[in-house]
C-alpha cells in the first residue's frame, strides 16, 4: 500500500525519502492514519532509522509532503555516536503519524512544552526494519524524556507480526520477557548526545516507564493537537501541512499538485559518499544515575 520513494544521493544534504500510496504521493506525517483500522488496536509507525544505524533521519516538518531527511547541525549531516556498549540506534526508531507535540502546550505531567514534532516511537521487535518502512505496531508504554527543556515522549511498541508480540501487551511484560531492554533504552536516551558536548537528558516521573493505558492517552492527546494543527491556520506556521486526504484541512491539495511537488525533486542516485567515519568509532560515558525501570 505505502511505498518509500528515494530522491537525491545518500549521505548528502539533498537525500530524501518521499511516500506514495497506490502510486500517488502523500505526506507520511498527515496522510498515513494514526490507527491501522477503526478498532484502534494497532498504530502505524513510520520507520526513520533502522536498528544499528547512525544517521539521524527524521520527517521534515518544514518541507512540502514532509519527506524523511537527515538532520543537519552547523551545515553537516548528523550521525549519532556509538556510546559503549551500544552501536547506533538500538531499536527501529521512527514516528507515529497524525500526532504532534504542540510547542504551545505545557504538559500537566512534565510541566514542559512539546517539542514541535510527531511522537517518537521505538520498535523493539527482533527484525531490522528498512528505512522508510511503515509498520503496524502494538503500543506497550512510554517514557517522558525532557530534551533541553522540552517534552519529548518516547513510545515503546512492537511490530504486530513479531514472534514476541503475543507475549507483550503492556510495559511490565517487556521487563519480564526482555529483561534489561527498558533500562538500556532509558540509558541510551540519557547519554546519546553527551559526546557532542550536550548535557545528559532528563526524564519526568523519576525515569519510570509508564504503562500502555498512559501511552494511549498521550497518543490521543497528541492526535488532538495534530487535528488542531491541520485544520486551523496559524497554529504553527513553521510546520508544512500539505496533504492529499485530510478533508477540511487548510493544507489539502490534489494528487496532481502532490505529483508536481515530487517530480521537481532530483531523481535518486545509487552512488554517494561514505558515511561519516565517526559511525565506526566508540565513545565512553560514565553513568551517574541509578533508577527503577517501571512503577
Amino acid at each position: 500500500m505505502y511505498s518509500a520513494v528515494e530522491r537525491g544521493t545518500p549521505n548528502t544534504l539533498d537525500y530524501r525519502i518521499y511516500y506514495t500510496k497506490d502510486g500517488a504521493p502523500i505526506s507520511p506525517f498527515h496522510d498515513i492514519p494514526l490507527y491501522t483500522d477503526d478498532s484502534q488496536q494497532y498504530c502505524n509507525m513510520v520507520v526513520e532509522i533502522p536498528r544499528w544505524t547512525n544517521a539521524k533521519m527524521e520527517i521534515s516538518k518544514e518541507e512540502p509532503l514532509n519527506p524523511i531527511k537527515q538532520d543537519v547541525k552547523k551545515g553537516k549531516l548528523r550521525f549519532v555516536n556509538n556510546v559503549f556498549p551500544y552501536h547506533g540506534y538500538i531499536w527501529n526508531y521512527g514516528a507515529i503519524p497524525q500526532t504532534w507535540e504542540d510547542p504551545a502546550h505545557v504538559d500537566e505531567n512534565t510541566k514542559a512544552k512539546g517539542d514541535n514534532d510527531p511522537l517518537d516511537a521505538v520498535e523493539i521487535g527482533s527484525g531490522v526494519a528498512n528505512r522508510g518502512e511503515v509498520k503496524q505496531v502494538k503500543i506497550l508504554g512510554v517514557i517522558a524524556m525532557i530534551d533541553e527543556g522540552e517534552t519529548d515522549w518516547k513510545i515503546v511498541c512492537i511490530d504486530r507480526n513479531d514472534p514476541l508480540a503475543e507475549q507483550l501487551n503492556d510495559i511490565g511484560d517487556v521487563e519480564k520477557v526482555m529483561p534489561g531492554y527498558l533500562e538500556a533504552t532509558r540509558d541510551w536516551f540519557r547519554i546519546y548526545k553527551f559526546p557532542t558536548g550536550k548535557p545528559m537528558n532528563e526524564f519526568a516521573f523519576n525515569g519510570e516507564w509508564k504503562n500502555k493505558a498512559f501511552a494511549d492517552n498521550i497518543i490521543k492527546e497528541t492526535n488532538a493537537h495534530w487535528k488542531a494543527l491541520i485544520t486551523n491556520k496559524g497554529v504553527a506556521d513553521d510546520v508544512e501541512t500539505k496533504n492529499t486526504s485530510v478533508q477540511n484541512s487548510h493544507g489539502l491539495i490534489t494528487t496532481d499538485e502532490a505529483t508536481q511537488i515530487l517530480n521537481k525533486i532530483p531523481a535518486a542516485t545509487d552512488a554517494g559518499p561514505a558515511a561519516d567515519p565517526s559511525t565506526q568509532n566508540q565513545c565512553f560515558v560514565k553513568r551517574t544515575v541509578s533508577e527503577p525501570v517501571c512503577a
